[in-house]
């Protein structure tokens, strides 16, 4: 039974702080000593900083950490509108100028953050120093046909824009977290809904804190070899984590064989945790800190 009393504690609460990026106001969260070049987290899509907190926990505690929110997603501005995956691009790019001034910046993303590092990687390849991705591979391949049929979808959404989802409360979110996710502890669930919601403002309940936009289908079709092309510029040492029990890479084919990753990434070392999923920084945050570890322990990085 998840009840309110049954949620993580911190090892090291973070510090909050607010940045001005590209005209929204972008909230970046902070862990241990001071940096002019911390680790910097990048989450995935409809999470949020906060949740980088189990991995945090896992590692030493005189490393330094940040994680900024997405636009749209946690506390940073929404664009009230739709989003493209450039802007993420750019938006790290500026963050970067404040996170890490001086030195290439070490990367850790999971799934849509992992996307956004690794064409960063290719597009700024001096800008960053490594990258750990945590199921970051792309998304299955489009086809050109596609494409009458998905402006369409995405014109009629925005006839009828999506609601916002509300919840009676952060232990039924977390119950429905656990359902959807059985490798999550009761815990670790309350933390993620309450960190991935805020008071309803309209009504009781609670609702989640990502722009409802964000379901809107992307009326442009992911490319593949473009992305493909961006990886290939990557110089820096990746290290890829795979969920054994992920349900998202086998959904790529051929494109998410071990194989096919290594011809996209010059420098990369894969490996796959055993007893995890897609979430694997929620589910084993522990496992997740030893291959990182290990990784960089081996390239004396």
């Amino acid at each position: 039974m998840v009840t309110e009393k049954s949620i993580y504690a911190p090892r090291r609460p973070p510090q909050m702080q607010m940045h001005r990026v590209r005209g929204l106001n972008y909230r970046v969260l902070r862990w241990g000593p001071p940096s002019d070049s911390p680790i910097v987290l990048l989450h995935g899509f409809y999470d949020t900083a906060d949740t980088y907190q189990f991995l945090v926990d896992a590692l030493p505690d005189d490393w330094s950490f940040v994680a900024p929110d997405w636009r749209g997603f946690g506390h940073s501005d929404s664009t009230g509108s739709s989003y493209w995956f450039p802007d993420y691009l750019a938006d790290l790019d500026q963050l970067l100028e404040v996170l890490s001034p001086t030195q290439p910046a070490r990367v850790v993303g999971h799934s849509m953050g992992a996307n956004v590092a690794e064409l960063y990687g290719g597009v700024r390849p001096a800008r960053l120093r490594w990258i750990v991705s945590l199921e970051g591979f792309g998304l299955p391949r489009t086809q050109v046909e596609q494409a009458p049929e998905r402006i369409a979808q995405w014109l009629d959404q925005l006839r009828a824009a999506p609601g916002t989802r509300r919840y009676e409360s952060i232990a039924q979110l977390a119950t429905i977290l656990r359902l959807r996710n059985s490798r999550l502890s009761t815990d670790r669930a309350m933390f993620i809904a309450n960190a991935w919601s805020r008071p309803a403002v309209n009504g009781a309940g609670i609702e989640l804190r990502a722009d409802p936009a964000h379901r809107q289908v992307n009326p442009v079709l992911y490319r593949r070899d473009e992305a493909a092309a961006c990886w290939q510029r990557i110089t820096v040492p990746v290290l890829f984590l795979l969920g054994a029990g992920s349900e998202f890479w086998p959904r790529l084919g051929d494109d998410g064989t071990e194989p096919e990753l290594r011809r996209n990434f010059c420098d990369v070392e894969i490996e796959t945790l055993a007893d995890v999923g897609h979430m694997m920084h929620h589910e084993r945050p522990e496992a997740v800190a030893e291959h990182m570890m290990r990784f960089l322990e081996r390239r004396r990085l």
